[in-house]
């Protein structure tokens, strides 16, 4: 078990926080910032909404003083070219003794041991004021990020408009906590984005979908899928045949539903077939449009609820559900 900081995308006020769960158990939080032990720290490199991850050295008050008496604590002594670097996420933390960014880097560059080296250096080591705390670590892994921009869904063989960004979709499948070797269906699969993700962790994804074109065009973007032509309300599945539920619910009045005269009588249908595949005691995370925490509660416990605004007429509901 190894003790981590991690810091957080700002985009969102809590699913970066949330998503971590699937690597590590969260002990502190602050804005864009956490503290977790994670039993298997390579695994962190799967999280969508973290930009670095460290190792743990200590934390202090956001001060200089206070600074300067934990790197004497620490005594850091290293043998490979390092370089320190502060992000002050909230500069109202250091409103009672300011001081700039360049005075916390230099109180690391004298009070470190060792060879430093501003350009490529082999070690970074990183102080992170937010709120009422500075945190001190070792850069162990950078999220490529880029990675997902290059996964843009325009860039696959098949393209729907309003289809969801790979990092959204990466942050949804690990929100459901699924691993390598375990089952994930997307009963809604669509283009399948977030078959793709799923795939890439090594997970047996399924799909499927009520319209023919969506099936015949995911088809052509995932690799490994197993895909279905199936309504979601009545899946050629047995019971608790899955080890994780995630989709986007469609919206709209273009939306083909068949048996199923409204929107609600579709969330009903689909949550309890959901409920049906699951396997007892794991999770489910869907996405809406609208709030339907209420009609959720009525077929599983609801862990979380998040929201992320997409545009001025758009807001999503993600919530993380247990059977």
């Amino acid at each position: 078990m190894m003790k981590l900081l991690f810091e957080l995308s700002g985009e969102n006020p809590t699913l970066p926080c949330a998503e971590i769960e699937c690597v590590a158990s969260v002990l502190d939080m602050r804005p864009q910032i956490a503290v977790a032990e994670c039993p298997v720290p390579q695994e962190a490199r799967r999280l969508a909404m973290t930009h670095v991850v460290l190792e743990y050295l200590g934390e202090c008050a956001p001060d200089i003083t206070s600074f300067r008496y934990l790197l004497s604590d620490l005594a850091i002594t290293t043998g490979q070219p390092f370089s320190g670097r502060i992000k002050l996420i909230h500069d109202n933390c250091q409103e009672k003794n300011p001081c700039s960014q360049r005075e916390f880097e230099r109180l690391i560059g004298t009070m470190i041991t060792g060879p430093v080296q501003l350009i490529n250096p082999v070690e970074e080591y990183r102080a992170i004021l937010s709120r009422d705390r500075c945190y001190f670590g070792k850069v162990l892994y950078r999220i490529d990020r880029g990675a997902y921009d290059h996964r843009n869904p325009g860039r696959r063989e098949f393209f729907h408009p309003g289809v969801m960004m790979p990092r959204m979709a990466r942050t949804l499948v690990n929100l459901s906590l699924c691993g390598a070797g375990a089952t994930l269906l997307d009963p809604f699969c669509g283009t399948g984005g977030i078959l793709i993700e799923a795939e890439m962790l090594g997970i047996h994804a399924v799909g499927s979908d009520f319209d023919p074109m969506m099936i015949q065009g995911s088809n052509a973007n995932v690799r490994q899928s197993v895909l279905l032509l199936a309504e979601t309300t009545r899946l050629p599945m047995h019971n608790q045949a899955v080890d994780a539920v995630v989709t986007d619910f469609p919206y709209g009045q273009s939306v083909c539903i068949k048996k199923a005269d409204t929107m609600e009588h579709l969330y009903h249908d689909a949550l309890d077939e959901i409920n049906r595949v699951l396997k007892n005691g794991r999770r489910a995370v869907v996405v809406t449009h609208r709030d339907i925490s209420g009609i959720a509660e009525q077929h599983m416990t609801m862990l979380q609820h998040h929201t992320q605004r997409v545009h001025k007429s758009l807001t999503r509901h993600i919530l993380v559900l247990r059977k």
